[in-house]
């Protein structure tokens, strides 16, 4: 067992992880029709060859007018589920890495371009559908999304349900529920995003009560030994929108409607936000959540070297934390991880020959970054 904190393994409800690190959700924008592809093979083998902990996928549509974007990856059909069944495969052929998918409804905010052709809301003539959201109120200049009906709350909430099953019967270790970054489910908790007037709007206990709905209706169908989370925003970064405080307490309910584990990110929910971000900006609402409510907790956000990860972990202000840009921009991001801090890292063997132990370089380079410390 490795005696730096990152790298220590840490088990999340009977699912061990070798390491503290997992690769962040990444949407890719390249499905069709949902139906995940080669790029994300490639995608997520690369992720998964230096090792981390965990590996998720990207935020994945329970219904096809739940996607962000016409290239958002789904689960709702044979296809989609076909499809995810062989990249599971062939990912965990490359390493054994425990692998989990985030499940998601993106209501007001799908129904867009994918990010190189603007991101904003679909044009007429550019395939756009109907949106849904906890009221009729727009993201920014957007669409105005339809306010959903109880028919809409229920079919919404099987499709996360019937998602939950395919992702199970794909193979995925653990499922995560996407309640962060205005997206559906926070858009229900924020009272910017819901003016309703009935059992689901006004307090927070009723801005709660569909979130809360779908996680029990989806743990009911999840397997008791496998572990289920979620992410949230923990704050809006805006005057009278959802915040910390009432963070606090959806995870302290979430936690007792049983999800095992908190991903703490911020923000998406409006245009008005004034996010004041920094290295590790996010940290310490991750503190905190772990520190009020006991769960297993993941920071993420502008993490992005070794000394800062472990300090995170080994400071006791997370349990894990969650890197997306950095891996993108070095899939081998654990390796040199574990090189500067003197851990050990998993590696495929047709890889062995570049590890510091087989090549000089390795070695170099993991003293150079320690003499920049």
């Amino acid at each position: 067992m490795s005696s730096v904190a990152l790298f220590e393994p840490i088990e999340i409800h009977g699912l061990t992880l070798a390491n503290r690190i997992a690769v962040a959700p990444m949407c890719q924008y390249s499905a069709i029709d949902g139906v995940p592809n080669a790029w994300h093979t490639q995608h997520l083998g690369s992720m998964a060859s230096s090792g981390p902990g965990l590996l998720m996928v990207e935020a994945t549509g329970v219904e096809a007018i739940g996607r962000i974007t016409p290239g958002c990856t789904g689960i709702y059909s044979d296809a989609c589920e076909t499809a995810f069944a062989g990249i599971v495969k062939s990912v965990k052929n490359v390493l054994p890495v425990p692998m989990g998918i985030q499940l998601a409804h993106a209501g007001r905010k799908a129904s867009t371009a994918v990010p190189w052709l603007g991101g904003s809301a679909l044009k007429p003539g550019d395939g756009p559908w109907e949106t849904v959201s906890a009221s009729a109120i727009p993201f920014g200049d957007w669409h105005t999304p339809k306010a959903a009906t109880q028919a809409d709350l229920d079919r919404i909430k099987v499709a996360f349900v019937e998602s939950a099953r395919r992702a199970l019967r794909v193979g995925f270790d653990l499922i995560e529920l996407h309640s962060a970054h205005g997206y559906l489910m926070h858009q229900f908790l924020s009272p910017l995003s819901n003016h309703r007037t009935d059992a689901y709007g006004g307090s927070l206990e009723n801005r709660m009560r569909f979130p809360l709905e779908v996680i029990r209706a989806v743990r009911a169908v999840w397997p008791s030994d496998k572990p289920m989370g979620m992410r949230i925003s923990a704050t809006d970064w805006a005057e009278g929108g959802w915040n910390i405080d009432e963070a606090v307490r959806y995870v302290k309910e979430a936690k007792a409607a049983g999800v095992d584990y908190c991903c703490v990110s911020s923000g998406g929910l409006t245009h008005t936000q004034k996010i004041a971000a920094g290295p590790g900006f996010q940290v310490p609402f991750a503190e905190r959540i772990r520190r009020e409510t006991g769960i297993v907790t993941r920071a993420v956000g502008m993490i992005v070297e070794p000394h800062q990860a472990n300090e995170i972990v080994a400071s006791g202000k997370a349990d894990m934390v969650a890197l997306a840009r950095a891996f993108l921009d070095d899939p081998r991001w654990v390796w040199h991880a574990a090189d500067t801090l003197g851990a050990t890292a998993a590696c495929p063997p047709q890889y062995q020959r570049a590890r510091p132990a087989t090549w000089p370089g390795a070695k170099m380079r993991s003293q150079l970054a320690n003499a920049a410390e």
